[in-house]
């Protein structure tokens, strides 16, 4: 593969609903311009872009992948996303570094939430789209109804530029619009005359193109409405601004099995699809957070930003990045600025799918990766040193599905963790959180599918096997009422004794943690053994006595006590505190509390009232709900942690998988007294477990 400069380089993300074909498109484009032998297949292992296992076994794109096609002068680098929204933070990778976007769509399924989501991620972007509508090939497959259905979704700006040419229900060949002439599957080389009962289709839809593209300029829309018919130039002209500006968004069609329609497509791609160097600049931000500009080509001053990273066992840390400006050289002494860190380039590679091919350079806009970067992670820029910048961080999804991980043998305890933090490193989809409280390493992810793949990594790639569990919810304790009681220590056993007698009021109080004074009078207990009451009551408020959890809102007043001159020790006070502890708060009235999250939930306004349905379920309560710019309702609920549980899983089930949301911790409130019981049965039960195992 020879070198290819800034003007040169189409960067492609592919995108849509999971099962659409977006693969397969780019394995055709492989075979098609015979870049491979032969059409790759997920299920049976011979793809070159869904090589992983997972992907092989689950028969479709779990991981982000990169295919350089050449084609007519240019590089087009394709990045195969997965159309499943548990693995949405690979999506955003590719989005990240495309400059325009494929959208594919079966033509039995028309518009599907995938085909919605992956229209919203092209749009907020503004990348330049095409779609194209695959399997044409297969039964009922209707090019009327989901070209219908794509311009009922997303508006006018959606325009065919290729149709399908049917004969006794199976598609026979295609009529490109632009052109006016129509191709047979079984002579793909000549154009021939567009038939006759296809014409008033093809003048319907040059009009439709003709309309866009006279919003391109002033003349031609002065041309346009004055009735005369723009030249082929023209037309090819304002096609191409549309294209690029958004305004146009052709359609085109085929069957990716049967390579149809694939050559046109990508020769749709190389003309008028931009190339990265046609932006010109590409802003930044200084080491002072300062906006500032670089020229998007060769002459320019290196800099490069990571957007996927794997740890291969073998190999190492492996880099993707996208060539920002300049160019990317081996054995080049680079700066990772956000790290304020010197990296040396030793080998840069070409990705296309599972195989690496070693290059001396790459230039700007182009894809490709380096192996053992030192101190370098997803997100970082490598720039030089004379000047720095730093490119807007890839905003990845936040992981809301919590499931505590744990090692099925304790050989594999200490390995979990470290491999566990690679598998972090690699996946920004995930998180990991170790509750000091209850003794958990919590793994968030986007979904069950997500944390199923990260279980399965474990154990494939670091041979350690998991088990995820629902965790504990951090419940608290506290009291209602007030009481006063004695905590008297004597121990006698020969020689030095111990001895320690304290009277301590427990009551409520608004601190989240325990308060503790003293109002001792005459010198009943000495100021010196304070520390050790106070010390004593501590250690008892981390254990409850209602089910275990952390006792929180108690005010602790030392008022009275005794001492012996040679027996009294701070051991005995401290005893003694325990004591006080224990019989006064099951006498002061102690009550349950559970955490309360906020949350909040953007979905299409026709889900609104179902959201709000399954709130109540929950015990929850709606505290606002507004439009966003994207006219989707986003509601603000808060509800009890413990119901929030698989909330992920199930907003997206009754949404068809446009519910997004995020939760924060919020406040402890009493828990009703059913929900009380539960988990105080449930706690005295798994003591008795405990104690058993002992």
């Amino acid at each position: 593969m020879r070198d290819y400069l800034a003007h040169e380089v189409r960067n492609i993300c592919l995108l849509g609903h999971s099962g659409g074909g977006k693969t397969s498109v780019v394995e055709a484009m492989l075979y098609f311009t015979k870049a491979t032998d032969r059409m790759g297949k997920t299920l049976d292992g011979t793809s070159v872009m869904d090589y992983d296992a997972e992907e092989i076994k689950r028969g479709l794109t779990v991981y982000a992948s990169i295919a350089p096609v050449e084609w007519k002068g240019t590089k087009i680098n394709f990045i195969d996303t997965p159309g499943f929204l548990d693995y949405q933070q690979e999506t955003e990778a590719g989005l990240a570094v495309a400059d325009n976007a494929l959208i594919v769509v079966s033509a039995k399924d028309g518009v599907q939430t995938g085909t919605i989501r992956a229209w919203k991620s092209t749009s907020k972007r503004k990348l330049p789209t095409i779609f194209f509508i695959n399997k044409m090939d297969e039964e009922n497959a209707s090019f009327e109804k989901s070209y219908q259905s794509l311009r009922d979704h997303f508006g006018k700006s959606v325009i065919p530029f290729e149709i399908p040419i049917f004969e006794g229900g199976k598609s026979i060949g295609s009529v490109n619009i632009l052109k006016n002439k129509a191709w047979y599957y079984n002579d793909r080389e000549n154009a021939k005359e567009v038939p006759a009962s296809m014409m008033p289709s093809v003048e319907e839809y040059i009009n439709q193109i003709s309309e866009a593209v006279a919003m391109t300029s002033d003349d031609l829309m002065e041309k346009f409405f004055s009735g005369e018919a723009f030249s082929e130039s023209e037309l090819l002209q304002g096609v191409r601004t549309g294209v690029r500006s958004g305004d146009i968004v052709p359609v085109y069609c085929g069957s990716s099995i049967q390579l149809t329609g694939i050559e046109r497509l990508m020769d749709l791609i190389a003309e008028y699809f931009p190339s990265y160097g046609e932006k010109g600049t590409i802003e930044g931000f200084d080491l002072n957070g300062k906006a500032i500009k670089l020229h998007t080509n060769e002459n320019e001053a290196l800099s490069c930003q990571v957007f996927k990273t794997i740890v291969d066992p073998f190999v190492g840390r492996i880099s993707y990045v996208k060539v920002m400006t300049g160019v990317l050289t081996t054995d080049a002494h680079v700066h990772n600025i956000q790290q304020d860190k010197p990296e040396k380039i030793n080998q840069i590679f070409i990705i296309k799918g599972k195989h690496q091919i070693a290059v001396g350079k790459l230039f700007t806009g182009d894809i490709g990766c380096i192996v053992k970067l030192q101190y370098t992670r997803t997100n970082d820029t490598l720039a030089t040193k004379e000047k720095p910048i730093t490119y807007p961080e890839i905003v990845f999804p936040q992981p809301m599905l919590a499931m505590s991980i744990w090692p099925k043998s304790k050989n594999d305890e200490d390995k979990m963790s470290t491999s566990l933090q690679r598998v972090a490193e690699e996946d920004p989809g995930c998180r990991l959180d170790k509750n000091a409280e209850t003794g958990e390493l919590i793994l968030f992810g986007l979904g069950d599918q997500h944390l199923d793949v990260i279980v399965n990594k474990l154990k494939s790639k670091y041979k350690i096997d998991v088990e995820l569990h629902d965790p504990r919810i951090p419940y608290r304790e506290t009291i209602r009422g007030k009481v006063t009681v004695e905590g008297k220590h004597k121990k006698q056993s020969g020689g030095a004794g111990q001895f320690g007698d304290v009277w301590i009021t427990f009551e409520p109080t608004d601190s989240l943690d325990m308060v503790f004074e003293e109002k001792v009078v005459g010198g009943a207990v000495p100021k010196q053994y304070f520390p050790a009451v106070e010390a004593g009551l501590r250690e008892c408020m981390l254990k409850g006595m209602l089910a275990g959890y952390k006792v929180v809102g108690v005010k602790a007043t030392l008022v009275d006590g005794k001492y012996h001159e040679v027996d009294s020790k701070e051991v005995a006070f401290k005893a003694a505190a325990r004591l006080a502890y224990k019989a006064g708060m099951p006498a002061a009235k102690p009550i349950l509390l559970e955490p309360i999250v906020k949350a909040v939930v953007t979905i299409p306004e026709e889900y609104t009232g179902t959201v709000i349905g399954d709130f109540n379920k929950r015990r929850g309560m709606i505290l606002g709900m507004e439009l966003n710019n994207d006219n989707e309702q986003v509601i603000t609920a808060e509800a009890p942690m413990s119901e929030m549980m698989h909330y992920p899983t199930e907003l997206r089930s009754f949404t068809q998988g446009r519910g997004v949301y995020t939760q924060t911790f919020d406040r402890y409130e009493a828990a009703p007294q059913p929900i009380a019981d539960k988990v105080i049965a449930a706690a005295a039960k798994d003591k008795l477990h405990e104690d058993d195992e002992d």
